[in-house]
């Protein structure tokens, strides 16, 4: 992933203000100081530029898809990302996973006085740069300033909207006996890198978030006709709760082979010091899709050729309409179920 480019100082005269004060979200100069030099100067677009306290703008035809998600990551800054080009990714990513095309996003900051301002502007600049690799703008926002102690340095919400343009039904009750499961890449990057950071970890080679957009290669596989029964972005509770929840609500047993799943070695050492599952771990840059299985192959190649998807692979099948079930089978051959985690293994994952 490319680098964004933060040697652009902050536009606020820092030397006066080096940090965010309680003024900044007390509606007066300040505010209108901040949100015009900095989110203003970092956002500008014809939509944002009016102004105006709601965005008005025109849609493509066709039906539209709408979701919101909110970010307090900590640490804010981790090896391949941050929490303001995650907060862009993961809300284009959710609107891939109905197949639309990302247009249009909000950002609501929930900023903790005191945070450096140029610590601010990073995030900013980071945010403008993911929206404009994404295609998409942010056409509204709001900020809040909170008591020092009381934020955690900066929360982000984010909502999306998009157009979708086809005429598939991708939803869980798609779903059906033979379709292929697909994993988009390698899993479990994310959480481990945000860990290693957390808890001062030392690896033989630096663990980096696997934060992306996966817009393009959904709508790679839309273009070419692939008949997409469902996706899911695998975040909180990685492969294994996304592979539940999608059993529970169509209704299906699930299979999956262990050793199709691609994990890399260091992910995978650092889940057993640490005592997870790698398939339980977060991501910010991995699908799952059933597809019908005479595309699966022929998905798989076009997931492939792109970059964030070029570890893609079949890792299993849906067997029959049944009550609700996802196994693994070990490289040993042994099976066994595949559970949600019991609780929340990695807080302030995303």
């Amino acid at each position: 992933m490319n680098t964004p480019d933060f040697n652009a100082s902050c536009p606020l005269p820092i030397q006066q203000y080096p940090h965010v004060l309680m003024a900044h979200g007390g509606g007066g100069k300040l505010m209108h100081q901040l949100l015009e030099n900095v989110f203003g100067k970092a956002f500008s677009n014809p939509i944002l530029d009016t102004r105006h306290d709601s965005a008005q703008f025109s849609v493509p035809p066709g039906k539209l898809a709408m979701t919101t998600d909110s970010y307090v990551v900590r640490p804010i800054f981790f090896p391949g990302g941050d929490i303001g080009s995650m907060a862009i990714h993961g809300t284009v990513n959710d609107l891939a996973m109905s197949g639309a095309r990302p247009l249009y996003l909000s950002c609501g900051f929930i900023i903790e006085e005191g945070l450096p301002m140029e610590t601010l502007w990073r995030v900013v600049c980071s945010m403008r740069d993911a929206a404009q690799r994404c295609g998409v703008q942010i056409v509204t926002g709001d900020t809040k300033v909170v008591d020092r102690g009381k934020g955690d340095s900066l929360y982000i919400n984010t909502t999306g909207i998009g157009v979708i343009e086809h005429s598939l039904n991708i939803a869980p009750q798609s779903v059906q006996p033979g379709d292929a499961v697909i994993v988009s890449g390698d899993l479990g990057r994310h959480g481990m890198a945000i860990m290693a950071v957390r808890e001062g970890l030392q690896f033989e080679s630096t663990i980096e978030s696997d934060s992306a957009p996966v817009h393009e290669p959904v709508r790679a596989l839309n273009e070419a006709g692939v008949e997409i029964h469902c996706l899911r972005d695998l975040t909180r509770g990685g492969l294994a709760s996304a592979l539940n929840e999608i059993a529970e609500a169509a209704g299906v047993k699930i299979a999956i082979e262990q050793k199709a799943v691609p994990v890399y070695e260091d992910v995978h050492a650092a889940c057993e010091m640490l005592g997870l599952d790698p398939l339980h771990v977060a991501n910010e840059g991995r699908f799952v899709a059933f597809v019908a299985a005479k595309d699966a192959e022929r998905a798989v190649q076009i997931l492939r050729g792109h970059e964030v998807s070029a570890d893609s692979a079949i890792i299993g099948k849906v067997v029959e309409i049944a009550a609700p079930l996802v196994t693994l089978r070990s490289a040993i051959g042994a099976s066994r179920i595949l559970d949600m985690p019991s609780g929340e293994q990695l807080p302030r994952i995303c």
